[in-house]
């Protein structure tokens, strides 16, 4: 069916102009209730929030608010802020002025004189959800004029006008949002004088441009995210502000490993015809979970979700850049291949005190032995395979899987473990996993030429070299 391109033909068309007499959050209210009744996830690609978040965001929306999404960075706030657009409709007829002007109560002033001197032959634009959705990052640069507008000389002289018209103004974001979703993300870093630019034209409707005050009645949901952290390291939400955001929104990181690796799977980009045993994919989760637990590791800053994500990442890359080298048919992911991820996490933790004098590689090479040994677990095996080293032995790992394989037979206990495996790369991969948790239990060390006992404690350590 044709779109009606002008005001007459849309009032012709039949399209139900009672959608033009609401506002966006009533708008966003109906769409949330028919998504509720017909079913299905509101928020795909967002897991481990179906019994916390979203019920919250639901209320807030059912209620007719703006809302504020609190929580530490890699929470997946954007996302949700930005996934508000599918309770928007598919498209929505407007005037062709800055604002978007809704054709049957303009707002501007170009809307208003585009419909009176046209009337039903004034022309449509129809705006798809994505168009009416403005997103910005707050930094302590931002001005008023960014956000709200800027009284234009010019125009102003060509109308004739004073500076005090409304004519004159050069809209802002917040403005050109009208009729659509505003979102602000890390609101505390925004200054404190346009946060008060932003509550006096939201929720009063008028707003002083240098010094001129002006009506503009703005239909906008407004809505945030923040770091906790910002609070009191940036900035801050000011008080009047922060009391007409109708409801606080806590995120939070995944609280179970499956929810963690579904996560983690969604965001990965991978080889295609990667290999990736389980166990390799859940001990990257595990060092995100690890590390958000380790006192050495800023908790107030957080460990995001996409260390994790690009973790596994830099898991998929070495196990490729291994097979083309080796001239393997197809990559497959082993243990020491979170090693060669280590970039992967130093860049993303904030380290305390105690971790900055062991170090960041240090650190996150310790956490990728403990998540090998923490998902080892209870499983029989290594008792044995540690004993073999107790005596004084080592061994070394070759990349090419026939040579490694040839190291592993030589020593009984690991090549049982070993034979588990259904091809002889899943046969190497769970080897390097029973040493790597030998490793993460502080049983062997890892060098450069392989693994070795660990040195007796209370005797003179050395430091296991990385890859």
């Amino acid at each position: 069916m044709k779109r009606p391109a002008t005001l007459g033909e849309l009032k012709a068309s039949g399209w139900p102009l009672e959608k033009l007499r609401r506002g966006v959050l009533a708008e966003a209210r109906e769409n949330l209730i028919a998504r509720l009744r017909a079913g299905g996830p509101l928020f795909p690609g967002v897991y481990g929030y179906e019994e916390t978040v979203i019920p919250a965001l639901v209320r807030a929306v059912l209620a007719g608010q703006h809302f504020i999404l609190l929580g530490l960075r890699g929470q997946a706030k954007s996302r949700i802020l930005r996934g508000l657009t599918r309770l928007l409709d598919p498209e929505l007829p407007a005037l062709d002025t800055p604002l978007h002007d809704n054709p049957l109560a303009p707002v501007s002033p170009e809307g208003r004189r585009l419909l009176a001197s046209a009337g039903d032959d004034a022309p449509l634009v129809w705006l798809a959800p994505e168009d009416r959705y403005v997103e910005k990052l707050a930094t302590p640069d931002v001005t008023v004029a960014d956000l709200i507008g800027e009284l234009d000389p010019i125009k102003a002289a060509r109308r004739g006008e004073g500076l005090g018209d409304l004519e004159a103004v050069h809209y802002g974001l917040v403005p050109r949002a009208n009729r659509g979703i505003f979102a602000v993300n890390e609101l505390p870093d925004l200054p404190a004088r346009v946060q008060v630019a932003l509550f006096n034209v939201l929720e009063e409707g008028d707003v002083q441009v240098r010094g001129f005050p002006l009506r503009l009645p703005l239909d906008v949901w407004l809505v945030f995210s923040a770091n906790p952290e910002d609070y009191t390291a940036r900035g801050r939400i000011v008080t009047p502000l922060k009391d007409r955001i109708d409801a606080e929104i806590r995120t939070h990181y995944p609280r179970s490993l499956e929810v963690g690796m579904r996560i983690t799977r969604a965001e990965a980009r991978l080889p295609d015809n990667l290999e990736l045993p389980a166990f390799v994919a859940r001990a990257v989760e595990r060092v995100a979970f690890l590390a958000r637990r380790d006192p050495r590791v800023d908790q107030t800053s957080g460990v995001s979700q996409r260390l994790p994500i690009s973790l596994l990442e830099q898991v998929g890359a070495a196990a490729e850049e291994r097979a083309l080298r080796l001239g393997e048919e197809r990559p497959h992911a082993r243990p020491r291949d979170l090693y060669a991820g280590l970039p992967a996490i130093t860049g993303k933790l904030e380290l305390e005190y105690e971790g900055e004098l062991l170090g960041a590689e240090a650190l996150a090479a310790e956490l990728v032995a403990r998540a090998f040994a923490e998902e080892w677990g209870e499983r029989p095996g290594l008792e044995a395979v540690a004993a073999w080293f107790a005596a004084g032995q080592t061994l070394g790992l070759p990349e090419e899987v026939g040579a490694a394989r040839e190291a592993i037979a030589a020593v009984e206990p690991l090549a049982r473990l070993a034979a588990q495996g259904r091809t002889p790369h899943e046969e190497v991969a769970l080897a390097e996993f029973a040493l790597e948790a030998l490793v993460g239990r502080g049983e062997l060390v890892r060098g450069e030429s392989g693994y070795a006992p660990a040195p007796p404690s209370g005797s003179e350590t050395r430091e296991p070299l990385l890859p």
